[in-house]
């Protein structure tokens, strides 16, 4: 199925009919693959009721629906279009996330991360950690110095995202890099864990801090109140200060030493 236009996405995600496919295993919580129709246009889709949701002791406020919908208000505050078209409506088994599916078809085969032989891992790539595979052979986790994962990992350190793994990261034919599953972001205590670590302590390019400045103003403008919706006021408030911090320092975050910093897989 071809790519939609976002406007045109979102019209059939908030007002499509939603068949459903099957469940997509792997996932900690009920996330479904539907077909999704509207008029002549058809499409695939994610959909996580929020009745699927496993209660989450750190994260016990609001829904993972409605933190995955604000990762997407987000990301369409920076102009960056991280996150897929992302609505919160009712669907076959009651309210939930309902976001963009993207086809295998509309994925890039080259890698931009990912787990390397340690002989291999280009040299321009940025070396995250070290691992050996069962036969004792060395790997390391890299990630491409990529402009388009260097905005993500922005997005991320305003948004939290405690897990950021390989396999949220898709890379599409069309030239942009998505994140998906965003449940677990925007926790008032810091909980960023990413494999996207390659810039950690780099000042921030020029177009990160015209974005986080952008942000900031539309902060006040409108987006504080549209988060409020779906998180909790202390939640909504670190998201200013995270802008702050960010814009004070002007470099990209680096890992806590007294917590774990990276997901668990991290692929």
């Amino acid at each position: 199925m071809p790519a939609l236009p976002q406007d045109e996405a979102l019209e059939l995600l908030r007002h499509g009919t939603m068949e459903l496919e099957g469940r997509l295993m792997d996932a900690s919580n009920a996330t479904l693959r539907a077909v999704i129709t509207h008029g002549s246009t058809v499409a695939r889709c994610v959909y996580k009721p929020v009745s699927g949701e496993r209660p989450l002791w750190d994260f016990p406020d609001g829904t993972l629906a409605g933190r995955e919908y604000s990762a997407w208000l987000l990301s369409e505050a920076t102009g960056w279009s991280v996150v897929p078209p992302t609505v919160l409506r009712d669907g076959p088994l009651g309210a939930g996330m309902v976001q963009l599916w993207i086809d295998d078809e509309e994925q890039c085969d080259d890698a931009i991360l990912g787990f390397i032989p340690a002989a291999k891992v280009p040299r321009a790539w940025k070396r995250i950690l070290t691992a050996r595979d069962e036969r004792g052979r060395p790997f390391v986790l890299a990630h491409d110095n990529d402009p388009r994962l260097a905005r993500m990992a922005v997005f991320d350190a305003v948004a939290n995202n405690a897990d950021r793994k390989g396999g949220h990261i898709i890379d599409t034919v069309d030239g942009r890099v998505h994140g998906v599953d965003h449940g677990i972001c925007f926790h008032a205590e810091d909980k960023l864990r990413t494999i996207l670590w390659g810039w950690a302590g780099d000042p921030l390019p020029d177009e990160a801090i015209e974005v986080l400045e952008k942000l900031r103003a539309q902060y006040t403008a409108g987006l504080a109140e549209a988060l409020s919706e779906h998180l909790t006021a202390a939640e909504v408030g670190t998201v200013a200060l995270r802008i702050n911090q960010l814009l004070q320092a002007k470099r990209y975050p680096a890992p806590d030493e007294d917590r774990h910093a990276i997901p668990w897989p991290p692929m």
